[in-house]
């Protein structure tokens, strides 16, 4: 039988996600599950290690909710060196012997936490007049790309906390804080490592530049890990020896997650029947006693459709074909 479900990839650096897809695959198809439908939840680059959230069979019906899923991550940024591709891969275009003191990475967490302005980096899969703006930076080409808005929902310094008790974080020249704010102390950073949530959209190779910048210096990401995407945790994650077991004999179930671990926080709804029955037709079904929003609709432990109740009336967002 063809699985339903989430496999959870700790996928490791220098593997792109599209590969990751097709070493999913190889491993099914190795253990005798023939040919399976498999997605992703979020690209993660080459360079990016950690959560992937892998979808199989009717899972991957979820996993446009998961692109639109806040996710987390950890990141490294080293100063004095900026990159075209703002990563260990590029080359260096701008240069700064300035050093921030940990003090003021401490405090500018809170100037880039909320909604914020964003540039994506010229090396990313957006698409410019139709071509993928990292095809037209490789191929030499000016890439302009246009400003978006994100949401940082949480950025922190994962090192000390060396705000001054009692005054704000910084006097502020133009809006924006004073990283070399004498008051503060100057143990001085040549890289610092932050966690952020982040909205869907937000590049963080772009974060940690406008960072650098806004500490009077340059910088690029020199280590990213993503630690959760949607509800998907490193907890839940399986190492590429664990995926590679299943394609030895290891069984599938033990690492499987079933569909509705990608609904975390969505309801169930209980229907009898004659109601799945109606459901899995595509029909809406009146006099629903409950109260307004999305619900899993299930005919006892089977998923039968994700659903929307408004009014009492319930409408097919996305059906499913388990058994």
């Amino acid at each position: 039988m063809a699985p339903d479900g989430w496999l959870v990839l700790d996928k490791p650096r220098g593997l792109g996600s599209t590969q990751a897809v097709g070493a999913v695959k190889r491993n099914l198809r190795e253990a005798g599950y023939g040919k399976v439908k498999v997605g992703h939840g979020g690209t993660l680059d080459p360079l990016a290690e950690g959560v992937l959230p892998i979808a199989l069979g009717e899972a991957t019906k979820l996993a446009g909710r998961m692109l639109d899923a806040s996710k987390t991550y950890e990141f490294t940024v080293q100063f004095g060196e900026e990159t075209d591709t703002l990563d260990t891969e590029g080359e260096v275009v701008a240069t700064s012997d300035r050093r921030p003191p940990l003090a003021a990475v401490s405090a500018i967490c809170e100037h880039f936490t909320g909604e914020i302005d964003q540039v994506p980096p010229k090396y990313s899969a957006l698409k410019v007049d139709g071509r993928r703006a990292y095809h037209l930076a490789r191929a030499g080409e000016e890439v302009e790309l246009e400003t978006r808005r994100v949401t940082i929902q949480s950025l922190a310094f994962t090192g000390p906390d060396l705000r001054v008790e009692g005054v704000s974080a910084f006097a502020t020249t133009a809006g924006r804080p004073d990283p070399y704010d004498p008051q503060m102390p100057l143990e001085l950073a040549e890289s610092v490592t932050l966690v952020a949530r982040v909205s869907k959209g937000t590049y963080i190779r772009s974060l940690a530049r406008d960072i650098a910048h806004a500490l009077g210096t340059v910088g690029h990401v020199t280590y990213l890990r993503r630690l959760q995407a949607g509800p998907f945790t490193e907890e839940q994650a399986i190492s590429l020896d664990n995926l590679n077991g299943i394609g030895k004999g290891a069984p599938l179930q033990d690492h499987l997650l079933p569909l509705e671990a990608g609904l975390d926080g969505i309801p169930a709804l209980t229907l009898d029947p004659d109601s799945a029955q109606a459901a899995r037709q595509g029909r809406v079904i009146s006099e629903m006693a409950h109260t307004d929003g999305l619900y899993l609709a299930k005919q006892g432990d089977v998923p039968v459709a994700l659903v929307e109740i408004t009014s009492g009336t319930m409408r097919i967002v996305r059906g499913f074909n388990c058994t």
